[in-house]
């Protein structure tokens, strides 16, 4: 079966490197599901779930902004290629529920304070409380189904 090469990177970390049969991706335009062959684009990303399928196991993430781009295949190669550039991206298993709630209301009391005082710290306060609500989402979602992808 053809594979896709796919690649995901934080500013820390390269989050996830493999072949993978298709992968579910939140922009700002709605959900996407990229399969081999896929036509070449480039995206922003939405805060929200990442789904990485390979061989019938599954690999969710929460991933906070950034950009994904599908490329074609190199020549001589049958390989459709996936790159993400993400502000964040973490496997439900590194995700700390109590961390991800404090940041939530800390968040939230931020964007309180600056609602109405200040433009710029009510943005980065409203992207951290999307960032946080959508790794306690995906923690919730799979907190009784752990994934059973290993790399």
């Amino acid at each position: 079966m053809t594979k896709i090469h796919f690649e995901i990177t934080t500013p820390e970390k390269t989050a996830l490197k493999d072949e993978i049969d298709s992968i579910t991706v939140q922009t700002k335009d709605g959900e996407i599901t990229i399969l081999p062959g896929h036509i070449p684009i480039v995206s922003a990303l939405s805060s929200g779930e990442l789904i990485v399928r390979r061989e019938g196991q599954v690999i969710p993430m929460a991933v906070s902004g950034g950009f994904v781009e599908v490329k074609p295949s190199l020549p001589g190669e049958n390989k459709t290629r996936v790159i993400i550039l993400a502000d964040a991206a973490e496997r439900v298993e590194e995700i700390d529920m109590k961390q991800a709630q404090e940041a939530h209301e800390r968040a939230r009391k931020a964007m309180e304070e600056y609602k109405n005082t200040d433009e710029v710290k009510f943005a980065d306060a409203t992207a951290a409380f999307e960032r946080a609500l959508s790794r306690i989402k995906v923690a919730r979602k799979h907190a009784r189904g752990k994934s059973s992808f290993e790399e």
